[in-house]
């Protein structure tokens, strides 16, 4: 009688065991994954630094207040098999946010994402400057990688620096991406604007990438009128035809650290081989970083048989086929003017 009476019971000690385990269990997990504590309820930004492991990722998550618990967080992420395919970048996290909403933003890389546009015919240091006011760059370790070796060969650059060859276009960038990374999204956006079509040119006019980038460069910083560009490639090419110095006003202000203001007869005479007025030919290599235009009017000059241009003061230029032209026009709006 008494064994009888003792069998419905156990299904009834089963289902109060498995009850108390899922309260407790729910309990527990409340606990260790709930909002994190916090003095102040307050939204944390959270740099995660590329190749941070999962654990890391948890400590600091854990320090700043994001999460209750790294082992929680470990949990999860293990659980939902991506402890490995967490993703770099600097997140918003408000406050009371959910331990599984933390880890699904780490998984899609929901952080912020900087919009950065690089202008045409910025120089190497200004891009990296640029960068560096956003925080996303060390502009030293930047300007360094330009001239490494291995990331030239990478890169097929045939050149001491990849100056010139950092496209200027809007960018997508994260904190904690590398230089490396940076430099290569610029560099390999260069790759796709000059492709077998612009090689095939270049090799018609028998010039290496090297020599179209850096006249493309020159004719980036000297053009203001996007029509004037292939004028002003045509004059270029015509100097350098006939061996005679390029004479460009930018390539003396690149030899020239930090120079702000007009040039002087004293600065076209400064000894440097970026000097195109003591030099004849193209400097050794780029001093800006030139966009598609210019690369193609560097590719494509107008037909013309100009040699001179010179400023009007309003964007545009006078061009010129003879000393004699070109004198008068410097008459006319540049010493004109400053008398």
């Amino acid at each position: 009688m008494s064994a009888t009476l003792s069998l419905p019971s156990l299904p009834r000690r089963a289902l109060a065991l498995c009850l108390c385990l899922l309260v407790g269990g729910g309990l527990g997990w409340y606990v260790l994954s709930g909002p994190a504590p916090s003095k102040n309820e307050v939204t944390r930004t959270v740099l995660i630094k590329p190749q941070t492991g999962a654990f890391d990722i948890a400590r600091t998550l854990e320090e700043a207040q994001v999460i209750r618990s790294r082992l929680a967080f470990l949990a999860v992420a293990v659980a939902r098999g991506t402890q490995r395919r967490l993703l770099a970048g600097e997140y918003e996290f408000a406050p009371g946010l959910g331990l599984l909403e933390v880890v699904r933003r780490l998984e899609q890389g929901k952080g912020f994402v900087h919009q950065v546009t690089i202008p045409e015919g910025f120089a190497a240091r200004q891009i990296a400057e640029l960068l560096q006011e956003k925080g996303l760059v060390d502009p030293d370790r930047f300007m360094g990688l330009l001239r490494d070796r291995r990331l030239l060969q990478q890169y097929g650059v045939d050149g001491q620096s990849l100056e010139g060859y950092l496209f200027p276009d809007t960018y997508r960038l994260v904190k904690g991406q590398r230089e490396e990374a940076i430099i290569g999204l610029m560099t390999q956006r260069f790759t796709a604007i000059f492709g077998p079509a612009e090689r095939a040119r270049a090799r018609e006019l028998k010039m290496s990438i090297a020599d179209v980038v850096t006249l493309a460069s020159l004719i980036e910083r000297e053009a203001r009128a996007d029509e004037e560009r292939p004028l002003i490639s045509a004059v270029f090419h015509n100097r350098l035809r006939l061996g005679m110095p390029l004479q460009s006003d930018p390539t003396v202000l690149y030899s020239l650290s930090r120079f702000s203001g007009k040039l002087t007869r004293a600065n076209l005479q400064t000894p440097s081989p970026y000097n195109t007025y003591l030099h004849p030919g193209l400097p050794p290599g780029p001093i800006a970083s030139p966009g598609r235009a210019s690369v193609m009017a560097a590719l494509y000059p107008a037909s013309s048989r100009y040699l001179y241009f010179v400023s009007r003061n309003d964007g545009t230029h006078a061009f010129s086929n003879t000393l004699r032209e070109h004198d008068a026009m410097v008459r006319r709006y540049q010493i004109g003017r400053a008398g």
